[in-house]
């Protein structure tokens, strides 16, 4: 009687699955029910099959994510010789992608340098000097987090507000679940609203414990948590803290508080501090790497979000100023998308041909 009416012939929709919507729109918020019973597809740390579907290599999704930088620097690099003229365009394209100053001069003074001693001729010659010089710099960087030093091994999150800092510790999780070891997550972020549930959420997709607590001080959560996994023999501790921007100094305080306070709990830690960074900003990275180190001294990098408007040269930057050990790179919002850094596969990345240079601005600049 109270139904709705349709009219002849018109088919009714399909019926809506709402998990698929949320997982679709907020794929940070998509819960992943545990199986029934266990099989050899559903272990602890499984997703839900639609997230397994085929998808592009981890080099393929980099590449892409590094394409409007790549896009630029072929375009200079396409059928031109070697003149000042397009040392002087190369320039400015690595200053637009974030390489800084200190980082860009260097740069062009090396090319300039074998320019003229390895009588280069080709634009296509200056492009591979650029590449193997851009290596040198960053392949510093590339130095992997050991966890097996300590049991517990205790790594406390930081970052501003936005960073990526909660989501990249559901993917450290996973990564961390791959390798066989067992993880703890501490829900350290007491002060915004969502942050806990969110991370519990990524803990329920993982199958990982998650100590939390209703407001309450942060330190004391760690404090329990790293008890928590001393007392069940967690292999690793991934403790979340409240993003704070560094020139909030009571907020640094605090986390300089959470820092001592891990301490008390086990001498030797943490034995990781790791500052998320949003590729999206550029030369604030610097002001970050430099303020989050005065305050808690910062061990390692995770540079996330380098699949949006990313110019990624940013690395080169880091490399050049604040030389902190780059750990992970993000490229996307899966729970396999932080990788651990490499150095030959980034450089490759940013230098391997777009995929479609049709109506590209960056590649009709040639002469």
């Amino acid at each position: 009687m109270f139904g709705f009416f349709k009219k002849s012939g018109q088919q009714e929709p399909p019926p809506v699955d709402v998990a698929d919507a949320i997982a679709e729109l907020a794929p940070e918020l998509a819960i992943v029910p545990p199986p029934a019973t266990p099989s050899a597809n559903a272990d602890s740390g499984s997703v839900a099959p639609e997230t397994l579907s085929p998808r592009r290599s981890w080099g393929e999704r980099l590449k892409t994510g590094l394409a409007r930088t790549g896009g630029r620097l072929a375009g200079i690099f396409t059928r031109r010789r070697i003149d000042e003229d397009l040392l002087e365009e190369l320039e400015s394209t690595l200053l637009m992608a974030d390489c800084g100053v200190e980082a860009t001069t260097f740069l062009i003074d090396e090319l300039r340098a074998r320019w003229k001693r390895d009588k280069l001729e080709t634009a296509d010659q200056l492009q591979h000097a650029l590449a193997e010089t851009l290596l040198q710099i960053v392949a510093p960087l590339e130095q992997g987090l050991d966890v097996s030093g300590h049991r517990p091994c205790i790594i406390m999150l930081a970052g501003v507000n936005g960073s990526g800092k909660t989501t990249s510790i559901g993917k450290l999780a996973k990564y961390f679940q791959n390798q066989g070891k067992s993880v703890l997550l501490a829900a350290g972020d007491t002060f915004r609203a969502a942050a806990r549930e969110q991370l519990m959420t990524w803990g329920e997709r993982n199958g990982v414990t998650v100590i939390a607590q209703d407001g309450g001080d942060a330190a004391a959560v760690i404090f329990d948590a790293i008890n928590a996994a001393r007392a069940r023999g967690i292999d690793i501790v991934l403790a979340d803290t409240a993003g704070r921007l560094p020139t909030q100094l009571h907020l640094m305080e605090e986390i300089a508080k959470v820092r001592r306070v891990i301490a008390k709990a086990d001498a030797s830690a943490p034995h990781e501090v790791l500052l998320v960074l949003d590729a999206n900003i550029g030369q604030n990275a610097l002001a970050q790497v430099k303020a989050f180190d005065a305050a808690i001294g910062v061990t390692g990098l995770a540079l996330t979000k380098l699949d949006g408007t990313a110019k990624g040269g940013v690395v080169a930057a880091i490399a050049r100023q604040c030389p902190k050990p780059l750990r992970f790179i993000g490229v996307g919002e899966g729970i396999d998308d932080l990788q651990p850094f490499r150095a030959s596969e980034f450089v490759d990345a940013l230098f391997a041909p777009p995929a479609n240079t049709t109506n590209n601005p960056a590649t009709d600049k040639r002469t």
